[in-house]
């Protein structure tokens, strides 16, 4: 008699989330960032990576995709996430991560001019 399989590393991931009653688009966020992770690495599993493969893709979100600052955010705590509480791996603290640069906001000044023109 053959010992059941366990979990898929990805249906893991689920699993845990809805155990800690998180929201689905955390879930949904999670497991695509999991995902793209493993996939960046040519398909290698989680627990054969460590901080060096992690280094190399949160940059990688930045430059290559240029995804926004907050969407580095949630990858990153999406691995923390894998890492610390489905595959129960500590990972020590990250530092040297090129951050996805924020967008300059510049304020918007009217002259007088031009307020009186829009309020007319």
């Amino acid at each position: 008699m053959t010992e059941p399989q366990p979990p898929r590393l990805l249906d893991q991931v689920r699993q845990v989330i809805r155990l800690k009653h998180m929201s689905l688009k955390t879930e949904k966020s999670y497991v695509y960032y999991a995902k793209d992770f493993i996939l960046f690495h040519n398909k290698r599993h989680s627990k054969d990576m460590g901080l060096p493969d992690i280094r190399s893709y949160l940059p990688h979100l930045a430059i290559d995709k240029n995804v926004a600052a907050s969407t580095q955010n949630v990858a990153w705590n999406a691995l923390l996430f894998l890492y610390q509480k489905v595959l129960q791996i500590d990972l020590p603290f990250l530092d040297g991560i090129e951050p996805a640069k924020r967008p300059q906001r510049l304020s918007v000044v009217f002259t007088r001019s031009e307020v009186l023109f829009t309020i007319n």
